[in-house]
């Protein structure tokens, strides 16, 4: 299925980054996080990449897959050293990861995250700290307060990578003309077993505060915490948007 792999050997992390292509084209790109931490290959091996094929061959969406770093479950780090791996990861997908994907499909292109679960948070803190480089994201089933992952650590850089937190107080016109502009933000949640669908809608009411356009989208009991649930919210935001 894939039709490519870059290699970025970052700077920031300190380490090489594996990240599979699917798609040699389309007519939007998407930059899907993993649920899994540094597994590049889960998006396509849990089956959500072929479940996407037919948008993918079509030339619909092309995707790279981004593996999500091991943060707050390393017991050996401090949460010092876990805070800093974050702050390097965010380094890493601005300064590095941004110029190879443009080089790879040959100019500047828009891109829209993606995630679901732990990809999630990761899509839209991503998209909502560089609204300026990236046009929107899909959020699955995802928790947006970092304490949720940080078990009640919180220093500067932990605020900074809240979005519960940091959106609330964001009022640099800067920032704000582009998340108002922006018109692909979608907050997507079952209601099934193990899915919490409140911390989008906590998230929801505050972007609606601050006049910023988005999408929530919670679906019913049937939809659980799980692969089949974000293979049906992927492929229906792909058909239905772009």
């Amino acid at each position: 299925m894939k039709s490519d792999v870059i290699y970025i050997d970052s700077e920031n992390l300190n380490r090489m980054v594996e990240i599979p292509v699917y798609g040699h084209f389309g007519s939007s790109l998407l930059l899907l996080f993993s649920t899994e931490e540094d597994d590049p290959y889960e998006n396509e091996e849990n089956g959500l990449i072929p479940h996407l094929s037919q948008y993918i061959k079509a030339g619909k969406v092309r995707i790279y897959s981004l593996p999500i770093p091991k943060i707050w479950d390393e017991v050996a780090l401090s949460n010092e050293e876990r805070s800093q791996i974050l702050f390097n990861f965010n380094n890493f997908i601005v300064e590095e990861l941004l110029a190879k994907v443009y080089n790879h499909c040959g100019q500047i292109v828009p891109i829209l995250t993606a995630g679901a679960s732990k990809g999630a948070y990761y899509a839209l803190n991503t998209y909502f700290r560089r609204p300026d480089l990236f046009l929107g994201t899909v959020a699955m089933s995802g928790k947006y307060d970092i304490y949720c992952h940080t078990k009640g650590y919180f220093d500067d850089n932990c605020y900074f990578n809240s979005p519960i937190h940091y959106l609330p107080n964001l009022n640099d016109n800067y920032w704000l003309t582009f998340l108002r502009s922006r018109h692909h933000v979608y907050l997507m949640s079952g209601k099934g077993y193990g899915e919490d669908p409140s911390p989008s809608y906590n998230l929801s009411n505050i972007l609606t505060q601050k006049q910023i356009p988005h999408t929530i989208d919670i679906w019913g009991e049937e939809w659980g915490h799980n692969i089949d649930t974000w293979k049906a919210m992927l492929a229906k935001i792909i058909h239905n948007k772009f």
